[in-house]
Protein backbone atom coordinates (compact mmCIF):
# COMPACT_ATOMS: atom_id res chain seq x y z
CA UNK A 1 0.00 0.00 0.00
CA UNK A 2 0.99 3.63 -0.41
CA UNK A 3 -0.09 6.70 1.49
CA UNK A 4 -1.66 9.86 0.13
CA UNK A 5 1.70 11.61 -0.35
CA UNK A 6 3.10 9.83 -3.42
CA UNK A 7 6.49 11.19 -4.40
CA UNK A 8 7.75 8.65 -6.95
CA UNK A 9 6.75 8.43 -10.57
CA UNK A 10 3.93 5.92 -10.59
CA UNK A 11 2.65 6.37 -14.14
CA UNK A 12 2.81 3.00 -15.92
CA UNK A 13 3.21 1.03 -12.69
CA UNK A 14 1.18 -2.14 -12.26
CA UNK A 15 -1.08 -2.32 -9.19
CA UNK A 16 -3.53 -4.67 -7.50
CA UNK A 17 -6.78 -3.63 -5.87
CA UNK A 18 -8.87 -6.27 -4.12
CA UNK A 19 -7.51 -8.99 -6.38
CA UNK A 20 -7.99 -7.05 -9.63
CA UNK A 21 -4.99 -5.84 -11.63
CA UNK A 22 -4.62 -2.45 -13.32
CA UNK A 23 -2.08 0.00 -14.76
CA UNK A 24 -1.64 3.50 -13.35
CA UNK A 25 -2.37 6.09 -16.07
CA UNK A 26 -2.73 9.27 -13.97
CA UNK A 27 -1.64 10.71 -10.63
CA UNK A 28 -2.89 14.09 -9.34
CA UNK A 29 -5.81 16.19 -8.23
CA UNK A 30 -9.33 15.63 -9.57
CA UNK A 31 -11.51 18.65 -8.68
CA UNK A 32 -13.75 19.33 -6.93
CA UNK A 33 -12.72 16.58 -4.48
CA UNK A 34 -9.53 17.43 -2.57
CA UNK A 35 -6.55 15.09 -2.21
CA UNK A 36 -4.45 12.90 -4.46
CA UNK A 37 -6.01 10.40 -6.84
CA UNK A 38 -4.68 7.63 -9.04
CA UNK A 39 -6.33 7.05 -12.41
CA UNK A 40 -6.07 3.35 -13.32
CA UNK A 41 -6.96 1.29 -16.39
CA UNK A 42 -8.23 -2.13 -15.37
CA UNK A 43 -7.18 -5.36 -17.06
CA UNK A 44 -10.85 -6.32 -16.78
CA UNK A 45 -12.75 -3.39 -18.34
CA UNK A 46 -15.98 -4.45 -16.61
CA UNK A 47 -14.35 -3.46 -13.31
CA UNK A 48 -14.17 0.25 -14.28
CA UNK A 49 -16.68 3.08 -14.48
CA UNK A 50 -15.50 5.46 -17.21
CA UNK A 51 -12.92 6.07 -19.95
CA UNK A 52 -10.61 8.32 -17.91
CA UNK A 53 -12.81 11.42 -18.05
CA UNK A 54 -14.54 13.27 -15.22
CA UNK A 55 -17.03 16.09 -15.63
CA UNK A 56 -15.88 16.80 -19.16
CA UNK A 57 -12.15 16.74 -18.43
CA UNK A 58 -9.99 13.93 -19.88
CA UNK A 59 -7.39 12.88 -17.30
CA UNK A 60 -6.22 9.71 -19.09
CA UNK A 61 -7.34 7.43 -21.91
CA UNK A 62 -8.53 3.84 -21.86
CA UNK A 63 -8.98 1.28 -24.62
CA UNK A 64 -12.46 0.48 -23.30
CA UNK A 65 -15.18 3.03 -22.43
CA UNK A 66 -15.61 1.51 -18.96
CA UNK A 67 -11.99 0.54 -18.35
CA UNK A 68 -11.01 3.39 -15.99
CA UNK A 69 -11.42 4.40 -12.34
CA UNK A 70 -10.05 6.95 -9.85
CA UNK A 71 -8.70 5.41 -6.64
CA UNK A 72 -7.01 6.75 -3.53
CA UNK A 73 -3.33 5.71 -3.25
CA UNK A 74 -3.84 4.04 0.13
CA UNK A 75 -6.22 1.53 -1.50
CA UNK A 76 -3.61 0.34 -3.98
CA UNK A 77 -1.06 -2.46 -3.65
CA UNK A 78 2.13 -1.69 -5.61
CA UNK A 79 3.66 -5.08 -4.77
CA UNK A 80 6.94 -6.39 -3.36
CA UNK A 81 10.37 -7.28 -4.73
CA UNK A 82 11.30 -10.76 -5.93
CA UNK A 83 13.25 -11.91 -2.89
CA UNK A 84 10.58 -10.73 -0.45
CA UNK A 85 8.01 -12.78 -2.33
CA UNK A 86 10.29 -15.83 -2.29
CA UNK A 87 10.81 -15.55 1.46
CA UNK A 88 7.10 -15.06 2.08
CA UNK A 89 6.31 -18.28 0.27
CA UNK A 90 9.29 -20.56 0.87
CA UNK A 91 11.10 -19.67 4.10
CA UNK A 92 10.10 -21.86 7.03
CA UNK A 93 8.54 -20.18 10.04
CA UNK A 94 10.68 -20.02 13.15
CA UNK A 95 9.96 -22.78 15.66
CA UNK A 96 8.71 -22.33 19.24
CA UNK A 97 10.78 -20.18 21.53
CA UNK A 98 12.15 -23.17 23.39
CA UNK A 99 13.80 -24.30 20.15
CA UNK A 100 15.68 -21.00 19.75
CA UNK A 101 19.24 -21.36 20.99
CA UNK A 102 21.69 -18.76 22.22
CA UNK A 103 25.10 -18.64 20.58
CA UNK A 104 28.26 -16.73 21.35
CA UNK A 105 30.19 -15.37 18.39
CA UNK A 106 33.35 -13.27 18.31
CA UNK A 107 33.01 -9.88 16.61
CA UNK A 108 36.39 -8.18 16.67
CA UNK A 109 37.81 -9.13 20.07
CA UNK A 110 34.49 -9.15 21.91
CA UNK A 111 32.15 -12.10 22.47
CA UNK A 112 28.56 -11.35 21.51
CA UNK A 113 25.56 -13.44 22.48
CA UNK A 114 23.06 -14.02 19.62
CA UNK A 115 19.58 -15.49 19.61
CA UNK A 116 18.09 -17.15 16.50
CA UNK A 117 21.40 -17.40 14.61
CA UNK A 118 20.61 -21.03 13.71
CA UNK A 119 17.30 -19.93 12.19
CA UNK A 120 19.00 -17.42 9.88
CA UNK A 121 21.50 -20.04 8.65
CA UNK A 122 18.63 -22.50 8.11
CA UNK A 123 16.65 -19.98 6.05
CA UNK A 124 19.64 -19.09 3.91
CA UNK A 125 20.41 -22.75 3.31
CA UNK A 126 16.80 -23.38 2.37
CA UNK A 127 16.72 -20.62 -0.23
CA UNK A 128 20.03 -21.65 -1.79
CA UNK A 129 18.63 -25.12 -2.49
CA UNK A 130 15.58 -23.89 -4.37
CA UNK A 131 15.50 -25.00 -8.02
CA UNK A 132 11.82 -24.51 -8.82
CA UNK A 133 9.65 -21.67 -7.57
CA UNK A 134 6.07 -20.58 -8.17
CA UNK A 135 5.30 -16.97 -7.32
CA UNK A 136 2.08 -16.73 -9.31
CA UNK A 137 -0.10 -13.87 -8.10
CA UNK A 138 2.38 -12.86 -5.39
CA UNK A 139 2.48 -9.15 -6.38
CA UNK A 140 6.14 -9.25 -7.52
CA UNK A 141 7.00 -5.87 -9.04
CA UNK A 142 10.81 -5.72 -9.31
CA UNK A 143 14.13 -7.46 -8.61
CA UNK A 144 14.95 -5.51 -5.48
CA UNK A 145 18.48 -4.58 -4.41
CA UNK A 146 21.14 -5.51 -6.95
CA UNK A 147 22.78 -8.89 -6.37
CA UNK A 148 20.46 -10.05 -3.56
CA UNK A 149 18.74 -12.70 -5.70
CA UNK A 150 22.00 -14.22 -6.93
CA UNK A 151 23.29 -14.38 -3.37
CA UNK A 152 20.17 -15.88 -1.76
CA UNK A 153 18.89 -18.34 -4.38
CA UNK A 154 21.36 -18.79 -7.25
CA UNK A 155 20.23 -22.30 -8.24
CA UNK A 156 16.72 -21.55 -9.48
CA UNK A 157 16.04 -23.27 -12.81
CA UNK A 158 12.26 -22.93 -13.14
CA UNK A 159 10.34 -19.78 -12.18
CA UNK A 160 6.62 -19.06 -12.48
CA UNK A 161 6.11 -15.30 -12.26
CA UNK A 162 2.71 -15.26 -13.93
CA UNK A 163 0.02 -12.76 -12.92
CA UNK A 164 2.27 -10.41 -10.98
CA UNK A 165 2.88 -6.66 -11.07
CA UNK A 166 5.91 -6.54 -13.34
CA UNK A 167 5.47 -3.63 -15.72
CA UNK A 168 8.51 -3.72 -18.02
CA UNK A 169 10.97 -6.07 -19.70
CA UNK A 170 13.77 -4.27 -17.85
CA UNK A 171 12.38 -5.50 -14.54
CA UNK A 172 12.35 -9.04 -15.91
CA UNK A 173 15.98 -8.68 -17.02
CA UNK A 174 17.02 -7.41 -13.58
CA UNK A 175 15.69 -10.67 -12.13
CA UNK A 176 16.90 -13.02 -14.86
CA UNK A 177 20.43 -11.58 -14.93
CA UNK A 178 20.90 -12.96 -11.42
CA UNK A 179 19.57 -16.45 -12.29
CA UNK A 180 22.27 -17.84 -14.57
CA UNK A 181 20.82 -21.37 -14.53
CA UNK A 182 17.24 -20.34 -15.40
CA UNK A 183 15.74 -22.77 -17.94
CA UNK A 184 11.96 -22.19 -17.64
CA UNK A 185 10.29 -18.79 -17.16
CA UNK A 186 6.56 -18.06 -17.12
CA UNK A 187 5.63 -14.37 -17.37
CA UNK A 188 2.01 -14.78 -18.44
CA UNK A 189 -0.54 -12.10 -17.50
CA UNK A 190 2.05 -9.43 -16.78
CA UNK A 191 1.27 -6.37 -18.90
CA UNK A 192 4.84 -5.60 -19.92
CA UNK A 193 6.47 -2.74 -21.79
CA UNK A 194 8.98 -4.30 -24.17
CA UNK A 195 12.04 -2.71 -25.82
CA UNK A 196 11.04 -0.63 -28.81
CA UNK A 197 14.30 0.76 -30.21
CA UNK A 198 17.28 -0.94 -31.78
CA UNK A 199 19.52 0.33 -28.95
CA UNK A 200 17.16 -0.82 -26.20
CA UNK A 201 18.32 -3.32 -23.64
CA UNK A 202 17.05 -6.80 -24.57
CA UNK A 203 19.22 -8.94 -22.31
CA UNK A 204 20.52 -12.48 -22.63
CA UNK A 205 19.13 -15.69 -21.12
CA UNK A 206 21.99 -18.13 -21.74
CA UNK A 207 20.25 -21.26 -20.41
CA UNK A 208 16.57 -20.45 -21.07
CA UNK A 209 14.73 -23.25 -22.89
CA UNK A 210 11.04 -22.51 -22.19
CA UNK A 211 9.50 -19.02 -22.20
CA UNK A 212 5.80 -18.34 -21.61
CA UNK A 213 4.56 -14.89 -22.65
CA UNK A 214 0.80 -15.48 -22.83
CA UNK A 215 -1.34 -12.34 -22.38
CA UNK A 216 1.63 -10.01 -21.96
CA UNK A 217 0.76 -7.64 -24.81
CA UNK A 218 3.96 -8.38 -26.73
CA UNK A 219 4.02 -7.70 -30.49
CA UNK A 220 5.69 -9.84 -33.15
CA UNK A 221 8.32 -7.15 -33.76
CA UNK A 222 9.13 -7.16 -30.04
CA UNK A 223 9.37 -10.94 -30.06
CA UNK A 224 11.98 -10.83 -32.83
CA UNK A 225 13.84 -7.98 -31.12
CA UNK A 226 14.13 -9.84 -27.80
CA UNK A 227 14.69 -13.29 -29.35
CA UNK A 228 18.37 -12.61 -29.97
CA UNK A 229 18.77 -13.02 -26.21
CA UNK A 230 17.28 -16.55 -26.26
CA UNK A 231 20.06 -18.54 -27.97
CA UNK A 232 18.95 -22.01 -26.83
CA UNK A 233 15.17 -21.53 -26.56
CA UNK A 234 13.13 -24.61 -27.57
CA UNK A 235 9.55 -23.70 -26.49
CA UNK A 236 7.84 -20.32 -26.92
CA UNK A 237 4.24 -19.64 -25.84
CA UNK A 238 2.59 -16.46 -27.20
CA UNK A 239 -1.11 -17.10 -26.60
CA UNK A 240 -3.67 -14.23 -26.60
CA UNK A 241 -1.46 -11.29 -27.58
CA UNK A 242 -3.34 -10.02 -30.67
CA UNK A 243 -0.25 -10.89 -32.68
CA UNK A 244 0.15 -10.00 -36.33
CA UNK A 245 3.12 -11.82 -37.89
CA UNK A 246 4.66 -9.00 -39.86
CA UNK A 247 8.05 -10.37 -40.87
CA UNK A 248 10.05 -13.55 -41.26
CA UNK A 249 12.43 -14.47 -38.42
CA UNK A 250 15.99 -13.80 -39.53
CA UNK A 251 18.69 -15.55 -37.50
CA UNK A 252 16.40 -15.79 -34.45
CA UNK A 253 14.08 -18.52 -33.12
CA UNK A 254 16.15 -21.03 -35.08
CA UNK A 255 16.27 -23.44 -32.12
CA UNK A 256 12.53 -23.32 -31.32
CA UNK A 257 10.79 -26.72 -31.47
CA UNK A 258 7.39 -25.71 -30.07
CA UNK A 259 5.52 -22.50 -30.91
CA UNK A 260 2.09 -21.68 -29.44
CA UNK A 261 0.20 -18.93 -31.29
CA UNK A 262 -3.27 -19.80 -29.98
CA UNK A 263 -6.04 -17.21 -29.62
CA UNK A 264 -4.34 -14.61 -31.82
CA UNK A 265 -7.27 -13.81 -34.07
CA UNK A 266 -5.31 -11.53 -36.41
CA UNK A 267 -3.16 -14.36 -37.79
CA UNK A 268 -4.09 -15.72 -41.23
CA UNK A 269 -2.65 -18.33 -43.59
CA UNK A 270 -0.39 -15.85 -45.37
CA UNK A 271 1.26 -14.84 -42.09
CA UNK A 272 1.91 -18.49 -41.27
CA UNK A 273 4.05 -18.79 -44.38
CA UNK A 274 6.45 -16.29 -42.80
CA UNK A 275 7.35 -18.83 -40.09
CA UNK A 276 7.29 -21.82 -42.45
CA UNK A 277 11.07 -22.15 -42.61
CA UNK A 278 11.93 -22.34 -38.93
CA UNK A 279 14.26 -25.33 -39.30
CA UNK A 280 13.57 -27.14 -36.01
CA UNK A 281 9.89 -26.38 -35.47
CA UNK A 282 8.26 -29.70 -34.53
CA UNK A 283 5.05 -28.59 -32.79
CA UNK A 284 2.81 -25.71 -33.90
CA UNK A 285 -0.29 -24.80 -31.87
CA UNK A 286 -2.82 -22.70 -33.80
CA UNK A 287 -6.00 -23.19 -31.76
CA UNK A 288 -8.65 -20.46 -31.87
CA UNK A 289 -7.02 -18.15 -34.42
CA UNK A 290 -9.99 -18.20 -36.79
CA UNK A 291 -8.17 -19.92 -39.64
CA UNK A 292 -10.31 -21.62 -42.31
CA UNK A 293 -7.85 -22.41 -45.11
CA UNK A 294 -4.20 -23.08 -45.78
CA UNK A 295 -2.15 -23.50 -48.95
CA UNK A 296 1.46 -24.38 -49.66
CA UNK A 297 2.18 -22.71 -53.01
CA UNK A 298 5.46 -24.52 -53.63
CA UNK A 299 3.86 -27.98 -53.88
CA UNK A 300 1.37 -29.25 -56.44
CA UNK A 301 -1.17 -32.05 -56.08
CA UNK A 302 0.42 -35.22 -54.74
CA UNK A 303 3.75 -33.56 -53.89
CA UNK A 304 5.39 -32.59 -50.59
CA UNK A 305 6.11 -29.02 -49.57
CA UNK A 306 9.47 -27.72 -48.43
CA UNK A 307 7.70 -25.57 -45.84
CA UNK A 308 7.63 -26.58 -42.17
CA UNK A 309 10.24 -29.29 -42.86
CA UNK A 310 10.38 -30.60 -39.28
CA UNK A 311 6.72 -30.14 -38.25
CA UNK A 312 5.46 -33.33 -36.61
CA UNK A 313 2.49 -32.15 -34.51
CA UNK A 314 -0.11 -29.58 -35.57
CA UNK A 315 -3.00 -28.33 -33.41
CA UNK A 316 -5.83 -26.44 -35.14
CA UNK A 317 -8.67 -26.86 -32.63
CA UNK A 318 -11.51 -24.34 -32.30
CA UNK A 319 -11.13 -22.78 -35.74
CA UNK A 320 -13.34 -22.25 -38.81
CA UNK A 321 -12.16 -25.22 -40.87
CA UNK A 322 -15.16 -26.38 -42.92
CA UNK A 323 -13.72 -27.69 -46.21
CA UNK A 324 -11.74 -30.83 -47.04
CA UNK A 325 -9.06 -28.99 -49.08
CA UNK A 326 -7.58 -27.86 -45.73
CA UNK A 327 -7.01 -31.52 -44.80
CA UNK A 328 -5.71 -32.31 -48.30
CA UNK A 329 -3.03 -29.63 -47.94
CA UNK A 330 -1.79 -31.13 -44.67
CA UNK A 331 -0.77 -34.28 -46.55
CA UNK A 332 1.89 -32.14 -48.22
CA UNK A 333 3.74 -31.70 -44.90
CA UNK A 334 6.62 -34.12 -45.11
CA UNK A 335 7.04 -34.83 -41.37
CA UNK A 336 3.48 -34.49 -40.00
CA UNK A 337 2.66 -37.47 -37.74
CA UNK A 338 0.09 -36.06 -35.28
CA UNK A 339 -2.93 -33.77 -35.79
CA UNK A 340 -5.55 -32.32 -33.47
CA UNK A 341 -8.51 -30.60 -35.18
CA UNK A 342 -11.51 -30.88 -32.86
CA UNK A 343 -14.34 -28.34 -32.59
CA UNK A 344 -14.27 -27.22 -36.22
CA UNK A 345 -17.32 -27.07 -38.54
CA UNK A 346 -15.80 -29.87 -40.60
CA UNK A 347 -15.52 -32.20 -37.61
CA UNK A 348 -18.63 -31.08 -35.73
CA UNK A 349 -21.08 -31.24 -38.65
CA UNK A 350 -23.80 -33.72 -39.50
CA UNK A 351 -21.45 -36.56 -40.37
CA UNK A 352 -20.67 -39.14 -37.78
CA UNK A 353 -17.45 -38.53 -35.90
CA UNK A 354 -16.17 -41.98 -36.89
CA UNK A 355 -16.72 -41.26 -40.59
CA UNK A 356 -14.93 -37.92 -40.36
CA UNK A 357 -12.02 -39.56 -38.55
CA UNK A 358 -11.75 -42.23 -41.27
CA UNK A 359 -11.71 -39.60 -44.02
CA UNK A 360 -8.94 -37.60 -42.32
CA UNK A 361 -6.88 -40.76 -41.85
CA UNK A 362 -7.33 -41.71 -45.50
CA UNK A 363 -6.41 -38.23 -46.72
CA UNK A 364 -3.20 -37.81 -44.65
CA UNK A 365 -1.05 -40.82 -45.37
CA UNK A 366 1.74 -40.43 -42.80
CA UNK A 367 -0.55 -39.57 -39.85
CA UNK A 368 -0.01 -41.77 -36.78
CA UNK A 369 -2.08 -39.93 -34.17
CA UNK A 370 -5.38 -38.06 -34.65
CA UNK A 371 -6.93 -36.01 -31.83
CA UNK A 372 -4.57 -37.71 -29.36
CA UNK A 373 -5.75 -41.21 -30.37
CA UNK A 374 -3.27 -43.56 -32.00
CA UNK A 375 -4.03 -44.75 -35.51
CA UNK A 376 -3.42 -48.50 -35.58
CA UNK A 377 -2.47 -50.24 -38.86
CA UNK A 378 -5.85 -52.01 -38.96
CA UNK A 379 -7.71 -48.70 -38.64
CA UNK A 380 -5.68 -47.12 -41.43
CA UNK A 381 -6.22 -50.08 -43.73
CA UNK A 382 -9.98 -50.01 -43.13
CA UNK A 383 -10.19 -46.23 -43.58
CA UNK A 384 -8.26 -46.31 -46.85
CA UNK A 385 -10.24 -49.23 -48.27
CA UNK A 386 -13.54 -47.56 -47.38
CA UNK A 387 -12.34 -44.28 -48.93
CA UNK A 388 -11.27 -46.09 -52.09
CA UNK A 389 -14.71 -47.70 -52.37
CA UNK A 390 -16.75 -44.61 -51.37
CA UNK A 391 -15.31 -42.44 -54.14
CA UNK A 392 -14.84 -45.21 -56.72
CA UNK A 393 -17.77 -44.24 -58.92
CA UNK A 394 -16.68 -40.61 -58.89
CA UNK A 395 -13.19 -41.77 -59.86
CA UNK A 396 -14.55 -43.75 -62.82
CA UNK A 397 -16.68 -40.84 -64.04
CA UNK A 398 -13.61 -38.62 -63.86
CA UNK A 399 -11.67 -40.93 -66.18
CA UNK A 400 -10.37 -43.55 -63.78
CA UNK A 401 -9.93 -47.07 -65.11
CA UNK A 402 -8.79 -50.48 -63.83
CA UNK A 403 -6.38 -50.65 -66.76
CA UNK A 404 -3.29 -48.58 -65.76
CA UNK A 405 -2.81 -47.48 -69.37
CA UNK A 406 -6.32 -46.00 -69.45
CA UNK A 407 -6.38 -44.65 -65.89
CA UNK A 408 -6.36 -40.86 -66.38
CA UNK A 409 -8.78 -39.10 -63.97
CA UNK A 410 -9.13 -35.37 -64.62
CA UNK A 411 -7.37 -32.70 -62.57
CA UNK A 412 -10.47 -31.63 -60.65
CA UNK A 413 -10.86 -35.12 -59.17
CA UNK A 414 -7.17 -35.35 -58.30
CA UNK A 415 -7.31 -32.01 -56.47
CA UNK A 416 -10.29 -33.17 -54.41
CA UNK A 417 -8.77 -36.63 -53.77
CA UNK A 418 -4.99 -36.28 -54.09
CA UNK A 419 -4.25 -39.69 -52.50
CA UNK A 420 -6.76 -41.73 -54.50
CA UNK A 421 -4.35 -42.83 -57.19
CA UNK A 422 -1.84 -43.86 -54.55
CA UNK A 423 -4.52 -45.94 -52.79
CA UNK A 424 -5.29 -47.68 -56.08
CA UNK A 425 -1.62 -48.61 -56.38
CA UNK A 426 -1.56 -49.78 -52.77
CA UNK A 427 -4.74 -51.90 -52.80
CA UNK A 428 -5.55 -52.25 -56.47
CA UNK A 429 -8.14 -50.30 -58.44
CA UNK A 430 -11.73 -50.87 -57.26
CA UNK A 431 -13.60 -53.59 -59.18
CA UNK A 432 -16.99 -52.90 -60.75
CA UNK A 433 -18.66 -55.24 -58.29
CA UNK A 434 -17.43 -53.13 -55.37
CA UNK A 435 -18.92 -49.98 -56.85
CA UNK A 436 -22.52 -51.12 -57.33
CA UNK A 437 -25.07 -48.52 -56.26
CA UNK A 438 -26.23 -49.10 -52.71
CA UNK A 439 -29.87 -50.16 -52.42
CA UNK A 440 -32.24 -48.43 -49.94
CA UNK A 441 -31.58 -49.43 -46.36
CA UNK A 442 -34.29 -52.08 -46.06
CA UNK A 443 -33.85 -55.52 -44.56
CA UNK A 444 -34.70 -57.25 -47.83
CA UNK A 445 -31.95 -55.26 -49.54
CA UNK A 446 -29.43 -56.17 -46.86
CA UNK A 447 -29.82 -59.96 -47.15
CA UNK A 448 -27.12 -62.07 -48.76
CA UNK A 449 -27.94 -65.35 -50.50
CA UNK A 450 -25.78 -68.36 -49.66
CA UNK A 451 -25.68 -71.28 -52.09
CA UNK A 452 -24.41 -74.54 -50.60
CA UNK A 453 -23.36 -77.16 -53.13
CA UNK A 454 -22.44 -80.82 -52.64
CA UNK A 455 -19.55 -81.55 -55.00
CA UNK A 456 -19.63 -85.32 -54.32
CA UNK A 457 -23.44 -85.54 -54.67
CA UNK A 458 -24.21 -83.85 -57.97
CA UNK A 459 -27.81 -85.05 -57.95
CA UNK A 460 -28.52 -83.34 -54.65
CA UNK A 461 -30.38 -80.01 -54.72
CA UNK A 462 -28.42 -76.81 -54.01
CA UNK A 463 -29.35 -75.41 -50.58
CA UNK A 464 -29.98 -71.64 -50.40
CA UNK A 465 -30.04 -69.47 -47.26
CA UNK A 466 -30.58 -65.71 -46.83
CA UNK A 467 -28.94 -63.90 -43.88
CA UNK A 468 -28.49 -60.21 -42.92
CA UNK A 469 -25.17 -58.68 -43.97
CA UNK A 470 -24.15 -57.83 -40.39
CA UNK A 471 -24.13 -61.52 -39.51
CA UNK A 472 -21.47 -62.09 -42.12
CA UNK A 473 -17.96 -61.30 -41.02
CA UNK A 474 -16.30 -64.73 -40.96
CA UNK A 475 -17.34 -67.97 -42.69
CA UNK A 476 -16.28 -71.60 -42.13
CA UNK A 477 -16.81 -74.00 -44.99
CA UNK A 478 -16.00 -77.59 -44.05
CA UNK A 479 -15.75 -80.22 -46.76
CA UNK A 480 -16.82 -83.58 -45.27
CA UNK A 481 -18.17 -86.88 -46.50
CA UNK A 482 -21.53 -85.81 -45.08
CA UNK A 483 -23.56 -82.57 -45.22
CA UNK A 484 -21.14 -79.59 -45.28
CA UNK A 485 -21.94 -77.60 -42.14
CA UNK A 486 -21.45 -73.80 -41.85
CA UNK A 487 -20.71 -71.46 -38.99
CA UNK A 488 -20.90 -67.62 -39.09
CA UNK A 489 -18.76 -65.46 -36.81
CA UNK A 490 -18.69 -61.75 -36.01
CA UNK A 491 -14.88 -61.86 -36.20
CA UNK A 492 -12.25 -64.50 -37.03
CA UNK A 493 -11.90 -67.13 -34.28
CA UNK A 494 -8.64 -67.57 -32.47
CA UNK A 495 -6.55 -70.65 -32.31
CA UNK A 496 -8.06 -73.40 -30.15
CA UNK A 497 -11.67 -72.18 -30.51
CA UNK A 498 -14.28 -74.94 -30.35
CA UNK A 499 -16.81 -74.64 -33.20
CA UNK A 500 -20.33 -76.22 -33.28
CA UNK A 501 -21.61 -75.85 -36.84
CA UNK A 502 -24.99 -74.29 -37.58
CA UNK A 503 -26.24 -76.40 -40.44
CA UNK A 504 -26.36 -80.12 -40.91
CA UNK A 505 -26.94 -82.99 -38.49
CA UNK A 506 -26.95 -82.27 -34.74
CA UNK A 507 -24.66 -85.27 -34.41
CA UNK A 508 -21.90 -83.57 -36.38
CA UNK A 509 -18.58 -83.46 -34.53
CA UNK A 510 -17.20 -80.26 -33.00
CA UNK A 511 -14.31 -78.67 -34.90
CA UNK A 512 -11.41 -76.97 -33.20
CA UNK A 513 -9.52 -74.14 -34.89
CA UNK A 514 -5.83 -74.95 -34.99
CA UNK A 515 -4.52 -71.92 -36.89
CA UNK A 516 -5.41 -68.97 -39.08
CA UNK A 517 -3.57 -67.89 -42.21
CA UNK A 518 -3.73 -64.22 -43.34
CA UNK A 519 -6.17 -63.15 -46.06
CA UNK A 520 -4.74 -62.21 -49.45
CA UNK A 521 -6.19 -60.75 -52.64
CA UNK A 522 -9.31 -58.72 -53.38
CA UNK A 523 -11.71 -61.54 -52.38
CA UNK A 524 -10.17 -61.51 -48.88
CA UNK A 525 -10.36 -65.30 -48.40
CA UNK A 526 -8.22 -67.00 -45.80
CA UNK A 527 -7.80 -70.64 -44.87
CA UNK A 528 -7.70 -72.48 -41.60
CA UNK A 529 -5.58 -75.42 -40.67
CA UNK A 530 -7.14 -78.88 -40.58
CA UNK A 531 -10.36 -79.27 -38.59
CA UNK A 532 -10.28 -82.41 -36.46
CA UNK A 533 -13.66 -83.80 -35.35
CA UNK A 534 -14.60 -86.04 -32.47
CA UNK A 535 -14.73 -89.07 -34.79
CA UNK A 536 -11.10 -88.61 -35.75
CA UNK A 537 -11.93 -87.51 -39.28
CA UNK A 538 -9.57 -84.80 -40.51
CA UNK A 539 -11.13 -82.19 -42.81
CA UNK A 540 -9.93 -79.02 -44.51
CA UNK A 541 -11.74 -75.75 -43.51
CA UNK A 542 -11.79 -72.52 -45.49
CA UNK A 543 -12.72 -69.15 -43.99
CA UNK A 544 -13.65 -65.97 -45.80
CA UNK A 545 -14.67 -62.41 -45.04
CA UNK A 546 -18.01 -61.10 -46.31
CA UNK A 547 -19.02 -57.43 -46.28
Amino acid sequence: MMNDTLTSDVIGRRVAVNGEHATVRFSGIVPPVAGLWLGVEWDNPERGKHDGSHEGTVYFKCRHPTGGSFIRPNKVNFGVDFLTAVKNRYVLEDGPEEDVKEQTVIIGNKPVETIGFDSIIKQQSQLSKLQEISLRNCAVNCAGDRGTIAKACPNIRKADLSRNLLSSWDEVLDIADQLKHLEVLNLSENKLRFPSGSLSRTGTFPALKVLVLNRTGITWAEVLRCASGWPVLTELYLKSNDLFISERPADVLQTVKLLDLSSNQLIDENQLLLIAYLPRLEQLILSDIGISSIHFPDAGTGHKTSMFPSLQYLVVNDNQISQWPFINELDKLQSLHALSCIRNPLTEGSKEAKTTRQLIIAKIGQLKTLNKCEILPEERRGAELDYRKAFGNEWKKAGGHQDPDKNRPHEEFLEAHPRYQLLCLKYGAPEDGELQTQQPFLLKNRLLTLKIKYPNQVDRKVLEKQLPEKMISGLFRCRRKYSPPLKWYEKPPSKGTSVRHLLGSPQLPTCQVSGVEPALGPTRWASLSDCRGETGTVNRCDWGLGR
